[in-house]
C-alpha cells in the first residue's frame, strides 16, 4: 500500500509561507503591494458585500451545475481534501490518506473535532451518508454524481476512518474529493429528502460560515462559523472566518457593479468587463486582480451525432469559417487570450501544439460546404440542400450566460453567416430546458466552460461516454470515449500526458469541439479588503474565509 500522510502543522507552516496558497498571478502581486505601503495584521469583525454576475439557480452542492454557483457555495460547504496550486493535496475534513496499490481503495482517517453546524458530527458514517444519498438520489448526469462513476461504496472502518472502494482504478479520484461538488451536507438535512437547492438555513454544511438566508434575485447571507477550527492545510490562516458576514449581491449588469463598487455600495466586484478595467487597475482606493486559467477554455461543444454537424466537413467549416482572434479582440480588449485547445493555457496537460492549426480558413471553409453539397443559397443568403437551410442552433442557457460571452457568440454568429453562409442560432433556453436536452441526448452545440482542472476529468465529462454532455447519446465516437477512460485509468506522469495531448488533438481536428478564447475572472475590490484568493480546484474566486477589511483604511 502507497501511503501518503500529510500533518496538519506542517501544511500550515507553508501556507504561511507562501502567504496566499488559494491565489495566483494577481492576487500575489496584489500582496506583494500591500506589503510594501506597511505592513498589515489581518483584523477580525466587518461585514463585505460582493457584487457577482450571476445567481446560484441552485444552491446544493450535490445538484448545482453552474460554476460561478460552487465558489459561492465553497463558504459553508467543505470537502475531504483541498487541492494545492502546484496540483498537489493537502488535508482538511480529512488529516491523511492512504491509497491501495491497485488504485481500487482509498482510506482517510479523518479530523475528529469537526461538527456541522446544526450539532451533528462529521465522522466516517456522514461521508458514507452524503455519497449514498448522491448515489440514490441525484440525476447520474448531476457534477456530483459524475465524478463518481468509479466509485462503488463507502466502509465505515471506525468512526473516524472510511474506507472508499472503486469499481475500477481512477487517477482523477483525489481531484473529484477535493471537490465542493463532493462537500458534505449535514445528514440530518440529507435524511429530510427535501429539496435544498433553494438554500437558506435548512442547508447545513461544516464550512467557516452559515447560510442565513436568501432572497431570490436579490441577495444571499452567509454569517461567521463562530466553532470553525478546520480549514485545509494551505489557507493562509487557521481558525474562524475573519469576517463577522458576508452578502453576495446579484448584479448581472456590468455597468451596475462598476458603478456599486464606485460609490462604495459593494466592497468587492467579479466578472469586470473589459472597458471597466481601467476604473480600478492602478486607482488608488481600489485593487484589480485577474485568477488562473488552469481549467477550461469557453468552448462551443457540438453534438457530431445530430444533423447537419454529423459530418465533420460541415463542423469543420463551422470551425475555420471566421477570424476568432479579431473576434475575441474586439470582444475582450486584449483581456483575455484566444484558445487553441479546450484546456487552459495555464494547465501544464494542455495541448500547446495546437496552436495555429486551426481557425480562419475562410476559402477551405467554404470548399467543404460545397464539397457536402451545401451550394444553393436562399433569399437571405444562407446555404441550403434540398431546400433546407444550413443551420446549427447554440442553446445557452440563460442562468449560465455571462462576461460577454452571448455577445461573442453573436459576433461569430455574423461572420459566419457573411463568410460562409451558415445560419449559427443563438437560443437563449432555460436551465430547465437544457437539462431535458441534455437528459435524451437532444442537444446541438453547449456552449460552456467546465472546473475540473483535471484534464481527463474534463475531458470526459464533455467528450465521454459516460460524461456530462454524452451521458444520453447512444454512439459517442469510440475512438475519442475509449481514449478518454483509458486516461482515467493511467497514474498522473508522461504516459498519461501524451495521451491527453492525442485526445485534445482529435477533438479539435474532429471539431467536436471550437474552443474560443481561455477565460479568467477578473475582480476589483477597495483597496482595504485583503486576502483575496482562487481556489486551484474551481479555477475561480475562493470562498470569503480568507478576506479581511482593513478598518483603518488600508
Amino acid at each position: 500500500m502507497t501511503v501518503r500522510h500529510f500533518a496538519l502543522n506542517g501544511a500550515l507552516a507553508v501556507a504561511i509561507g507562501l502567504t496566499l496558497t488559494g491565489c495566483d498571478k494577481a492576487d500575489q502581486a496584489a500582496a506583494s503591494k500591500q506589503t510594501t505601503q506597511k505592513a498589515l495584521t489581518p483584523q477580525k469583525g466587518g461585514a463585505l458585500t460582493w457584487g457577482v454576475t450571476t445567481e446560484p439557480a441552485c444552491f446544493d452542492p450535490h445538484r448545482a451545475s453552474q460554476q460561478n454557483a460552487f465558489w459561492v457555495i465553497r463558504n459553508f460547504i467543505d470537502s475531504l481534501i483541498s487541492k494545492k496550486t502546484d496540483g498537489t493535496y493537502a488535508p482538511w475534513l480529512a488529516k491523511s490518506w492512504s491509497v491501495a496499490d491497485d488504485g481500487k481503495s482509498y482510506t482517510f482517517n479523518l479530523r475528529d473535532d469537526v461538527k456541522f453546524t446544526d450539532g451533528t458530527p462529521f465522522d466516517a458514517a456522514a461521508v458514507k451518508a452524503n455519497f449514498d444519498y448522491i448515489l440514490d438520489n441525484v440525476s447520474t448526469t448531476s457534477a456530483s454524481a459524475s465524478l463518481l462513476v468509479h466509485y462503488d461504496h463507502a466502509e465505515i472502518v471506525s468512526p473516524y476512518v472510511v474506507k472508499l472502494v472503486m469499481k475500477q482504478p481512477d487517477s482523477t479520484t483525489l481531484e473529484s474529493l477535493s471537490s465542493v461538488k463532493l462537500g458534505f451536507i449535514s445528514p440530518k438535512a440529507l435524511a429530510q429528502n427535501k429539496d435544498l437547492c433553494s438554500g437558506g438555513a435548512g442547508l447545513v454544511g461544516t464550512g467557516p460560515f452559515v447560510f442565513k438566508s436568501y432572497q431570490r434575485g436579490q441577495a444571499a447571507v452567509f454569517e461567521r462559523n463562530a466553532d470553525y477550527a478546520w480549514a485545509p492545510g494551505n489557507s493562509q490562516h487557521q481558525g474562524v472566518a475573519y469576517l463577522d458576514r458576508v452578502t453576495y449581491r446579484f448584479l448581472p449588469e456590468a455597468a451596475v457593479r462598476t458603478g456599486a463598487l464606485s460609490s462604495g455600495q459593494v466592497d468587492l466586484i467579479e466578472g469586470v468587463q473589459p472597458t471597466d478595467a481601467s476604473v480600478f487597475d492602478k486607482v488608488d482606493g481600489f485593487q484589480y486582480l485577474t485568477g488562473p486559467s488552469a481549467t477550461t477554455s469557453f468552448t462551443l461543444n457540438i453534438n457530431y451525432t445530430v444533423a447537419p454537424a454529423n459530418d465533420v466537413r460541415v463542423r469543420r467549416a463551422l470551425r475555420d469559417g471566421f477570424d476568432l482572434d479579431a473576434i475575441v479582440k474586439s470582444v475582450y480588449l486584449g483581456t483575455v487570450q484566444r484558445a487553441w485547445s479546450n484546456i487552459g493555457p495555464d494547465n501544464p496537460d494542455t495541448n500547446a501544439a495546437l496552436k495555429g492549426t486551426w481557425g480562419n480558413r475562410i476559402a477551405q471553409a467554404n470548399a467543404l460546404l460545397d464539397a457536402a453539397g451545401w451550394t444553393q443559397r436562399d433569399s437571405d443568403g444562407f446555404r441550403t440542400r434540398d431546400g433546407k437551410r444550413l443551420s446549427i442552433e447554440v442553446g445557452y442557457p440563460q442562468p449560465y450566460v455571462r462576461d460577454s460571452r452571448d455577445v461573442l457568440i453573436r459576433a461569430i454568429q455574423s461572420a459566419l453567416r457573411q463568410n460562409i453562409g451558415l445560419d449559427l442560432g443563438l437560443k437563449i433556453t432555460t436551465a430547465g430546458d437544457f437539462a431535458n436536452q441534455k437528459a435524451t441526448g437532444n442537444w446541438t452545440i453547449y456552449p460552456n466552460t467546465d472546473n475540473p482542472s483535471d484534464v481527463a476529468m474534463e475531458l470526459w465529462d464533455m467528450l465521454g461516454d459516460k460524461g456530462f454532455l454524452y451521458g444520453a447519446i447512444a454512439n459517442p465516437d469510440p475512438v475519442i470515449t475509449d481514449a478518454i477512460n483509458r486516461a482515467r485509468l493511467l497514474p498522473v506522469g508522461q504516459n498519461r500526458r501524451a495521451l491527453l495531448a492525442e485526445i485534445q488533438h482529435r477533438a479539435v481536428d474532429q471539431a467536436f469541439i471550437v474552443p474560443l478564447f481561455a477565460p479568467a475572472y477578473h475582480l476589483a475590490a477597495k483597496s482595504t479588503v485583503h486576502g483575496i484568493g482562487f481556489e486551484p480546484e474551481l479555477d475561480g474566486p475562493a470562498s470569503a474565509y480568507d478576506i479581511w477589511i482593513d478598518k483603518a483604511g488600508g
